[in-house]
Formats: structure tokens, C-alpha cells, sequence
């Protein structure tokens, strides 16, 4: 069975919820024209905003974190997005001493070691890419749902907590969508998504540290699973003023 078959479901609101989608990208591009970006992780989320995008003719440009520990079905669809969106699809990779260096000293899966040494590898990974991404830009598009976890459960349409901080706001076009209604749109506009979906991964990062998740468990049970459910942020969504302690993390027998 397939994603679409498992899960596309239109809420009974979806008409609206679109309306409101389609409406926040439009005032996005306007409000931030040549400033702003999207952040596209070849997720369900991503590839309809960028759907959304293309059809709304909307200049809005996206970006994928190429960590160098991506799945085979990842890379690929990535590719897929590149020739079609061509310079409106930019590829970031972390810079390669760093990860040669990290890797030498602590292997080439260390973030099942501790919760201290998979946020090191998130930053050289993501985080130092994500800063690139986003310079110079004062807005940034991500596929943030309220649905997706505890953690998102308040997740606004728009996200200002940065904007004292670093002068950029974040639109949370799907905030209000359900995962009913992202599979919905994806069937409707026959929309190409990443087969990992397929395969039981809602939620797709790196390779090491995704799984497939099994019926009745959390949208992101499959996320760095051996950690406490407190600790499953890579950093990217974490505000600036956001203050989460962390405490003794239990670690996986690797």
C-alpha cells in the first residue's frame, strides 16, 4: 500500500486551509521579495509547498541541506527537484574539512554515542549549511505542522520569536494541515514525494538516524528514536529565545 492510499484524507476544512496557504505564500513573496527562501527537506511537507509555489508563481526560492548522510531515494528526488527548478534550487553542503575532521575523531556514526556528540554532528551537518542558506535573507518558508510532534503543537502560521535575534521572520504555511490533508493535495496534483514514504517514514533526515516507524506510533517516533522525546530538534526549529534543558539522556546500545 502506499502513502497515498494510507493517508490521503482532506479534512473537512481543507478548502479553507488551502485558501489560507495559498494566501500566506502570496503575502511571503510580496512582503520579503528577494529575501526569502525555503527550506526544503524533500519531505511530504516540502515538495507541496514547492508545489504550491510553482503553481502560485511566486518567487519564492528553495534550498536542501545535503548533509552527506542522506538515503539513496533522498538523493535521488533531490536531483529530480535540481533539473526542474534549476536555479531556483540550491544545493548546501557542510564544509568538507569539518566533517573529515569530526569523523576522524569520533566516527562516522557518533550520535548514537551521546546526546552532546549527535547535536555536534547536526551542527557541522546542518546547522553551519543552514546558516548559509539563510544569510542576507529576512524570511524563510518551512513545512513546520502542529500535528507533527509536542514540540510543534503550537507552531504559528507565522513565526516572529527571530526577529529581534536575527531579523528574519519563519511562515509556517502548513501549520494547520493535517497529514490527511498533505497526502490529499500530493494525489490530487499527482505530486512526486520522496518513496521512503512509502516505506513508513513520515518523517525522512539522515540515514543513521531515521527509521521507519510501525502503526500507532508518533508521527516522529522514527526521529533519533533512542532519545528522550525532549531532545528531537536538530536545531534548525529551535527559536532563538527558547531556553529547553536537557537532561540525561539514555543511550542506545550500538
Amino acid at each position: 500500500m502506499s502513502a497515498i492510499d494510507l493517508n490521503a484524507r482532506a479534512s473537512a476544512t481543507f478548502a479553507a486551509k488551502l485558501a489560507e496557504t495559498k494566501a500566506l505564500l502570496q503575502q511571503a513573496a510580496t512582503s520579503h521579495a528577494g529575501k526569502i527562501t525555503q527550506a526544503n527537506s524533500l519531505g511530504a511537507e516540502d515538495v507541496v509547498i514547492a508545489h504550491l509555489v510553482k503553481a502560485l508563481n511566486v518567487d519564492i526560492p528553495a534550498f536542501v541541506l545535503e548533509t552527506g548522510r542522506l538515503n539513496p531515494e533522498t538523493l535521488a528526488l533531490m536531483d529530480k527537484m535540481k533539473a526542474e527548478l534549476g536555479d531556483k534550487f540550491t544545493i548546501f553542503t557542510p564544509k568538507n574539512e569539518a566533517v573529515i575532521q569530526f569523523v576522524a575523531k569520533e566516527g562516522l556514526e557518533p550520535m548514537y554515542k551521546s546526546i552532546e556528540l549527535r547535536k555536534a554532528c547536526c551542527n557541522i551537518r546542518k546547522m553551519e549549511p543552514l546558516d548559509r542558506a539563510l544569510a542576507g535573507k529576512t524570511a524563510w518558508v518551512t513545512g513546520l505542522r502542529r500535528e507533527q510532534s509536542g514540540a510543534r503543537a503550537e507552531v504559528p502560521l507565522l513565526d516572529e520569536a527571530d526577529l529581534a535575534t536575527k531579523g528574519r521572520v519563519k511562515f509556517n504555511p502548513l501549520a494547520n494541515w493535517t497529514w490527511g490533508d498533505v497526502w490529499h493535495y500530493i494525489q490530487l496534483h499527482h505530486v512526486a514525494y520522496n518513496p521512503l514514504h512509502d516505506q513508513f517514514f513520515p518523517s525522512i533526515g539522515c540515514a543513521p538516524c531515521t527509521r521507519a516507524i510501525s502503526l500507532g506510533e508518533d508521527f516522529r517516533a522514527g526521529r533519533w528514536w533512542w532519545e528522550d522525546e525532549a531532545a528531537k530538534e536538530c536545531g534548525l526549529h529551535v527559536s532563538a529565545d527558547a531556553d529547553i534543558e536537557v537532561s540525561a539522556l539514555p543511550v542506545r546500545s550500538h
